[in-house]
């Protein structure tokens, strides 16, 4: 998606040929506190202390979603963020951001209109993804990540919603040859760093081998300090990312190894990567990467979530992070994970803690969760709304997610059986 999540576009034409510092903490803490002290403590090494709500937390074969829609109307919606006011913005593929408010709903008319940016030539470009800076009720700053205009290359850029004139490039990586796998997710660690997901560069089979070179910034995630610059550069990279002094490496890299991380999320507790990369034509997979394993090589393209896809990118020695989660496509009539979000609200307490994710194809709702002993706890939970194509917490933590081409947005609310 780029709209569409990497393989699920042949549904609609055969696309894939096979398939710091610390004010910005201190900001983000502040939103975060709004969820009623659900936050709970992390101890020195980043482990999350139980919390208050963590102790009401049932198994999740005792949970179910249930999702009520509450606007449509939306033109192929893509990406979903909440905001300090309560609001949710919604971009959409072509380049338009629309509001909605649980009380007033959706707005008439755009906050937002990029499209003369935006290459939207392929089902998989355009506006990919969006996010609100940390200090965004004083700043009223955005960061979005897009396809642009000539030839697609992915694009990280900041404005302020009230100036999008103002708009400022800080990163690209040429995206010319296929027009998919253009990943796009941006958020914002509890770090105060910004996150944006790349894809391989597109077509199928990793063409240009991008998973797992550090030359290129195709199939990563990238972490870079937004909140100064250094030298040209409109970013500095944090000193501690770890192929900083690795000759020839891009030093924006935190993670490799990727095909097509869609939508990942940053839990706020903890401030740990979920993430969701879609397949080829084997699994779709769930990878949980905590703090300190910046620098983790998740496989793409020696494997393919945990079975191996291509030998010759294999190579001696080196350590791949598998996946705490995967599932089949044949088995399930899947074709494209929907990487979801920690559930850190407090309406449902005895669902706080829950990683939710779908999928574009087959819209089941797969929730996973860490298990105190070690290993994660699954289940699936339910179905959303069809196509769904993001799942996004607001300011209080309670989820809501996008479908597609019926252009909805569903509030989701958790029940216990």
């Amino acid at each position: 998606m780029g709209a569409l999540p990497d393989r699920s576009a042949t549904l609609l034409k055969e696309l894939d040929m096979s398939r710091r510092r610390p004010a910005t903490i201190l900001a983000r803490l502040l939103v975060l506190a709004s969820s009623a002290l659900l936050l709970t403590s992390v101890s020195a090494t980043g482990t999350a202390a139980a919390g208050p709500a963590a102790t009401h937390a049932v198994p999740l074969s005792e949970l179910s979603v249930v999702s009520e829609q509450v606007a449509y109307g939306l033109q192929r919606p893509i990406a979903l963020t909440g905001l300090p006011d309560g609001r949710m913005l919604i971009a959409e593929k072509n380049g338009t951001v629309r509001a909605y408010h649980p009380d007033t709903g959706l707005a008439a008319e755009p906050v937002l209109d990029l499209t003369a940016r935006i290459d939207t030539s392929d089902n998989e470009r355009g506006l990919l993804g969006i996010t609100p800076a940390p200090n965004f009720a004083r700043t009223g700053m955005l960061y979005v990540a897009y396809t642009s205009l000539p030839a697609g290359a992915l694009t990280l850029a900041r404005l302020p919603l009230a100036a999008p004139e103002r708009l400022q490039v800080l990163l690209t990586q040429e995206h010319a040859e296929y027009g998919n796998h253009n990943g796009g997710q941006v958020a914002f660690g509890r770090d105060g760093y910004l996150y944006w997901s790349t894809g391989d560069g597109g077509h199928a089979n990793d063409p240009f081998k991008a998973g797992q070179d550090l030359s290129t910034l195709l199939g990563k995630i990238v972490r870079i300090d937004v909140s100064r610059a250094c030298g040209a550069k409109p970013y500095c990279v944090p000193a501690t990312n770890p192929f900083v002094r690795t000759p020839g490496a891009r030093p924006e890299i935190w993670l490799y190894g990727l095909r097509n991380p869609w939508r990942f999320s940053v839990d706020p507790v903890d401030n740990s990567l979920w993430i969701g990369d879609v397949g080829q034509g084997l699994v779709e997979e769930i990878n949980h990467i905590r703090p300190w394993q910046g620098g983790s090589n998740l496989g793409w393209s020696c494997k393919e979530g945990t079975p191996v896809f291509d030998q010759e990118q294999c190579r001696p020695g080196v350590r791949y992070v598998d996946p705490v989660f995967e599932y089949e496509h044949f088995l399930t009539e899947s074709c494209s994970v929907i990487g979801g979000v920690v559930y850190r609200g407090s309406r449902t307490p005895e669902a706080w803690g829950t990683y939710v994710a779908s999928d574009y194809c087959a819209p089941r709702v797969y929730a996973v969760r860490p298990q105190r002993g070690g290993g994660y706890e699954t289940a699936t939970i339910g179905t959303f709304p069809t196509q769904p194509t993001a799942i996004a917490a607001d300011v209080h933590g309670e989820l809501y997610v996008l479908s597609d081409y019926p252009g909805w947005l569903s509030r989701v609310r958790f029940e216990r059986l």
